[in-house]
């Protein structure tokens, strides 16, 4: 973190913001501040928008107003800009029509360099940033500096949470949450990824060791909406 985020947050404070998957229209609202933006992965897929959405932190970005820690969506899609081949994927696929016929010249080559230099978790304080989860060498080792080459377990943890390694009849992996459990005490860890909340707000569980995790995504671009919290002290 340099020393102009540094600044702003100090000044005005942190914007947790949760996983955006193409809700343009509620990630404006949720920018529209004067306080530094975190926002937690999964920018893409799934929305109407998912090429302003990038625009848009390309400008944070680009202004030092904010920054993303990287997702499972946003890694797959710097991995396809990267011409890796996937497989067939209907939201991605629409995700890189927008992008390549996006009105900015250079948007493709921008989204990639954004993503490939994206942390897979930051701490500041007392509070950790991450998409899908937490593991205890976060708390020893920098993020890798490229998060789309070869996957280690803290960035496995990072972009997709704890898994069983069991399906789910949804055709999602069935995900559990030990790790809540091994968060030290102090620290309060805040995620996306996961849809746990029951009741349309951020949903908090306290682990055995005392730390606490926080989960913001409630959906938005997917039938829900999209969260953010705002915290004066980190």
């Amino acid at each position: 973190m340099n020393d102009v985020a540094a600044q702003r947050i100090t000044r005005h404070g942190v914007r947790v913001v949760g996983d955006v998957h193409g809700d343009i229209a509620a990630f404006r609202h949720a920018i529209a501040t004067e306080r530094y933006v975190i926002q937690l992965g999964d920018l893409v897929d799934h929305g109407p928008d998912s090429a302003g959405v990038f625009e848009l932190i390309l400008e944070l970005l680009g202004n030092q107003r904010g920054m993303f820690v990287i997702g499972n969506h946003d890694r797959k899609l710097g991995r396809a800009l990267a011409g890796r081949r996937l497989r067939r994927d209907g939201p991605l696929e629409d995700t890189l029509r927008q992008i390549m016929r996006y009105r900015t010249e250079g948007l493709p080559e921008r989204v990639h360099a954004a993503i490939s230099t994206a942390p897979a978790w930051q701490r500041i304080g007392s509070s950790m940033f991450v998409h899908g989860g937490f593991h205890t060498a976060m708390l020893a080792v920098p993020p890798p500096e490229n998060p789309l080459g070869e996957m280690n377990p803290p960035l496995s943890r990072a972009l997709f949470g704890e898994t069983t390694g069991r399906m789910q009849p949804d055709g999602y992996p069935e995900r559990r949450l030990n790790w809540i459990n091994r968060i030290p005490p102090g620290l309060t860890v805040y995620v996306g990824h996961d849809r746990r909340s029951t009741d349309g707000r951020p949903w908090a569980r306290k682990g055995r060791l005392g730390g606490r995790a926080v989960f913001m995504d409630l959906g938005a671009g997917k039938g829900g909406h999209l969260a953010w919290v705002d915290l004066d002290t980190l």
